[in-house]
């Protein structure tokens, strides 16, 4: 049995290049396990970690989802001890329990790679327990971004961890050809292996217009069955009208979050392609926009925030892949297929 433990920076899509992966392994033959040791993310009622849940039913995974992921850490959490209780044995018996009959295991990793240091549970702690490959999976946002890549190359080198090499992940289009051109050379340089540099795909990075409902809450106006609807852009309608058309018919499927009161410029957004309008400030829009809405099909969400706190707010919201959301987990394969070395990833495996 092998082990691969997929980390790397926060909003890179780690769980999807293990979905991908987990996909094209099996359709190669082999028996694939996936693991996710310290799950910090969202939960479904309360209690199961949505990432366990999509790739226990993708995978048909046997394992139950308390042992797909054992410990859960919130971003506080030193204020519930209780829940890292023998933490480390849990883990490690569930870990036991995960590969049996498997002949490789996709371990998760955690939002960043030293969540849970305190308690010796972060990334690299864990992938040297299980005797885990690493597999880096970056966001590039700049050229910070293959300095963050070649540091932590040479950190988990350093610290004993065997790297099989790095995914560039949700590469903004402007940023391709220079992350497949000129990051990928200098990371090969510095003695660091180039896996795959991924394309961003609005199926799989996009959030849908629900996601944003859930972080902000409020009162769905219009379009409670449209809730599906991605949203690729967001436009802040705290503008003049004529500022606003120019901004307004360039971005595609978007967001508009303006005040209730700005019936003019929500008529406008509604006439180019808008994903959701956000209603800000507890104000009910006027019935000219809501009829608008309605007829356009678009849904309107009214929150009680003033427009500074909604848009603070919008760094919670991110994209979830659902079990049922059958486009965005093809196109996760499709990334491992097209932009991913993944016969190198075999041949390492297949050596251990």
């Amino acid at each position: 049995m092998k082990s691969l433990y997929i980390m790397g920076t926060p909003g890179s899509g780690k769980t999807v290049v293990a979905l991908g992966l987990a996909q094209k392994l099996q359709q190669e033959g082999y028996k694939v396990g996936y693991f996710k040791p310290v799950a910090e993310g969202r939960k479904i009622s309360g209690s199961a970690d949505m990432d366990a849940v999509l790739m226990k039913e993708v995978l048909g995974l046997k394992a139950p989802l308390e042992k797909i992921a054992p410990v859960p850490a919130s971003p506080f959490y030193l204020s519930a001890q209780s829940a890292l209780k023998d933490a480390q044995t849990r883990i490690m018996d569930a870990y036991e329990e995960i590969s049996n009959d498997t002949d490789v295991v996709l371990i998760d990793g955690a939002l960043s790679i030293d969540i849970l240091s305190s308690h010796g549970l972060d990334c690299i702690s864990l992938a040297r327990k299980t005797g885990a490959f690493a597999l880096l999976v970056l966001k590039v946002e700049n050229d910070y971004s293959l300095d963050n890549a070649i540091f932590l190359n040479r950190h988990l080198l350093l610290e004993g961890v065997p790297v099989i090499g790095t995914i560039f992940s949700n590469v903004p289009r402007p940023l391709y050809a220079k992350t497949d051109g000129v990051y990928r050379p200098i990371l090969e340089q510095a003695g660091c292996k180039t896996l795959g540099v991924f394309p961003t795909r609005p199926e799989i990075a996009a959030p849908t217009v629900g996601e944003y409902y859930n972080v902000l809450g409020g009162e769905i106006l219009t379009g409670h069955d449209r809730l599906n609807l991605l949203v690729e852009d967001v436009i802040i309608g705290a503008m003049t009208m004529a500022s606003a058309l120019t901004y307004l018919r360039r971005a595609a499927n978007k967001a508009v979050i303006l005040g209730g009161d700005r019936a003019d410029l929500a008529l406008a957004a509604l006439e180019t392609s808008t994903s959701v309008l956000i209603l800000t400030g507890g104000l009910y829009p006027d019935v000219k926009v809501i009829a608008r809405a309605e007829e356009m099909k678009v849904p309107v969400i009214l929150v009680h925030y003033d427009t500074y706190t909604t848009i603070e707010k919008l760094g919670q919201v991110s994209r979830h892949i659902q079990p049922s959301d059958r486009e965005s987990i093809r196109a996760a394969l499709e990334n491992i297929v097209d932009y991913c070395d993944w016969k190198y990833i075999l041949s390492k495996l297949n050596k251990l």
